[in-house]
């Protein structure tokens, strides 16, 4: 190969980023999928199981910045393991009016990228899209989210779950009353 062509060619790719444990995707992904299975199926005690004892849910609202706190901005969603817990108890009720009867749910999870890796804790991204049918109406959630994850036991958990919309507005459903 020329130098020309050799420089060409390293203008042209450009450097991809390390990936700090590359079998630690292939785990990530088995996680996040067996999530969205869990979610569909609308097996929402098995999918808090998913979480750590300390786990936590968020989903910012659309027009904040992604390093908001939920301690200082309104976010849509933020729940501590115990609220967490609570809001499944609730949407598994029949008093739960806006999701009674169920919504029916598809989520799929894509562009899965280890950030970090460290000993037991894992940072993922995933682009994500969660369609929800429910009276005739289709509604479309779509973004990416951020995980932190713990191994307990062994056994690869959710310690954190940040939701980033990507909608300008939650038109025209108004509001978050599924999992993401």
């Amino acid at each position: 190969m020329s130098a020309n062509a050799a420089s060409l060619a390293s203008a042209s790719s450009p450097e991809l980023p390390a990936v700090p444990n590359p079998t630690a995707r292939l785990e990530v992904e088995d996680l996040l999928f067996a999530e969205a299975d869990l979610l569909d199926s609308w097996k929402l005690s098995e999918w808090l199981a998913l979480f750590t004892d300390d786990g936590a849910y968020y989903v910012p609202s659309t027009d904040l910045p992604r390093d908001a706190s939920a301690d200082s901005s309104l976010f849509y969603i933020a729940d501590d393991h115990v609220r967490l817990r609570e809001r499944v108890i609730r949407l598994l009720k029949k008093t739960a009016h806006a999701e009674y009867p169920r919504s029916r749910t598809r989520h799929l999870v894509g562009n899965v990228r280890v950030l970090e890796s460290t000993g037991e804790t894992i940072v993922a991204t995933v682009a994500f899209a969660t369609w929800r049918m429910k009276n005739g109406n289709t509604d479309a959630y779509i973004g990416s989210t951020r995980y932190r994850l713990r191994r307990v036991d062994g056994v690869l958990r959710i310690a954190e779950k940040r939701v980033f919309l990507d909608l300008e507005a939650l038109r025209p459903h108004g509001r978050v009353s599924i999992l993401l």
